[in-house]
């Protein structure tokens, strides 16, 4: 029925808000206030030790391709670089002769 505040005929389920049922027992509600909360609590500690652990066991994953990588772009740089110079162009012009 409505919680009106009169009695109606049936359950009566008390005023607004106070629907007349027994109190809730067993629950129990925590809080902390927001002033006590620190959300960055240990973020710089965690951060060093963790990027460290993960480093560490992730390293033969992208190390090796990133070696390799960096030493064939450093071939291509340089081979570049010869073939764009006096001695390079003399050898390519060489090789166009034959």
């Amino acid at each position: 029925m409505g919680g009106g505040g009169e009695k109606m005929p049936g359950q009566y389920m008390g005023w607004w808000g106070s629907l007349g049922s027994p109190a809730q027992k067993g629950v129990v509600t925590y809080a902390v206030s927001p002033n006590r909360q620190r959300p960055l609590a240990g973020v710089l500690n965690a951060a060093i030790f963790n990027t460290f652990r993960r480093t560490r066991q992730q390293i033969l994953y992208w190390a090796p391709p990133f070696i390799l990588a960096y030493t064939a772009m450093n071939w291509a740089i340089e081979r570049n670089e010869y073939l764009n110079s006096k001695p390079g162009r003399a050898e390519m012009a060489e090789a166009e002769a034959e």
